[in-house]
């Protein structure tokens, strides 16, 4: 469901999501890196524990939230990835500050 639509040279960044080693592309959102790498799922809810995953993209729904570098509740599709950068997937309720 989810392609490049630029195949250009790969210049790979690591990233590490759950503390797994992730490839990512220069310019990638974190949200974007974690699709093309086959991770559907950022969170889950804190009812019923359904995962919920990026979905409009632009910053829009909150689906997508995320805790990088230890700051929570960050909109992964609004964060460009970096080397070395840590990402967590989040359960439950959301949470605010580190």
């Amino acid at each position: 469901m989810f392609r490049r639509l630029n195949k250009g040279p790969e210049r790979l960044l690591t990233i590490f999501v759950d503390g797994a080693p992730t490839s990512a592309r220069p310019g990638d959102s974190v949200a974007a890196a974690m699709l093309a790498s086959g991770r559907i799922g950022c969170r889950t809810t804190a009812v019923s524990g359904a995962v919920r995953g990026p979905f409009c993209l632009m910053g829009v729904c909150f689906e997508c939230l995320v805790t990088i570098e230890g700051v929570a509740s960050l909109q992964a599709c609004m964060i460009p990835v970096r080397e070395g950068m840590r990402i967590e997937t989040k359960c439950g309720n959301r949470t605010f500050g580190t």
